[in-house]
């Protein structure tokens, strides 16, 4: 896909320890929270691919006239990296010396697409919103039970990405096919199908274009050897 997608986490984030806590985190408006397990988070663009790749559903929330709502869809996706520092200066050191363009590279970011009927309350919610309906996603992977010494020490190890954006209804055909084409990539890895114009005619493609969204790791630990 060609067009640009919104950016998403661009927080720069020095080396993390081995483990760290962030227990004084608050919440402010206007202003993204901090992960509190910071040393579970997750930066490296492929690692981000792989946990896209390994879950297959994500649950989207919105809110509509009628309150809170949360579906859980199929969904394939556009994921743009987002450029090192150094090659971020370099672009634009670049960009200084060079008149603007169009042809601007896309902006670090993630693009879920789904599809739907045609009619339903999630497309409602979506046209209600002017075609830009705020939502929240999750999606998760790799969770396993962590047995714990005593009741307290029980867990979980998963995987996730969690994050905010804009639900809209993908109305051009050349972009709904790609779309589609990228979620049939994804659920049945068959990424080259053509849809015509008929086929696109009998459901309802949309997108959430990620604002901001962070990913998470939290491995099952090594089990232990008792002498």
């Amino acid at each position: 896909m060609t067009d640009a997608v919104p950016q998403a986490n661009t927080r720069s984030v020095p080396a993390k320890p081995a483990s760290i806590r962030l227990d004084d985190e608050i919440t402010r408006a206007g202003q993204h929270r901090s992960m509190r397990r910071a040393d579970r988070e997750v930066f490296d663009p492929a690692q981000i691919r792989e946990i896209l790749d390994a879950c297959d559903i994500v649950r989207i929330a919105y809110q509509d006239a009628e309150g809170l709502s949360i579906v859980p869809v199929n969904f394939g996706y556009a994921y743009v990296p987002q450029p090192s520092a150094a090659s971020a200066s370099d672009a634009a050191s670049d960009s200084a010396s060079e008149p603007a363009s169009d042809s601007t590279p896309a902006q670090a970011g993630l693009t879920l697409f789904m599809h739907s009927a045609l009619h339903g309350r999630k497309i409602d919610a979506i046209r209600a919103a002017g075609n830009a309906l705020d939502v929240a996603f999750e999606m998760e992977c790799d969770c396993e039970l962590i047995e714990g010494r005593t009741a307290c020490n029980w867990s979980e190890s998963f995987t996730s990405i969690i994050g905010t954006g804009k639900a809209s209804v993908v109305e051009d055909p050349a972009r709904a096919g790609e779309a589609l084409a990228a979620l049939m990539g994804k659920q049945a890895h068959m990424p080259n199908i053509h849809f015509t114009e008929r086929q696109l005619a009998t459901v309802t493609v949309w997108q959430v274009e990620a604002d901001y969204f962070t990913a998470k790791h939290h491995p099952k630990p090594a089990p232990r050897h008792h002498m």
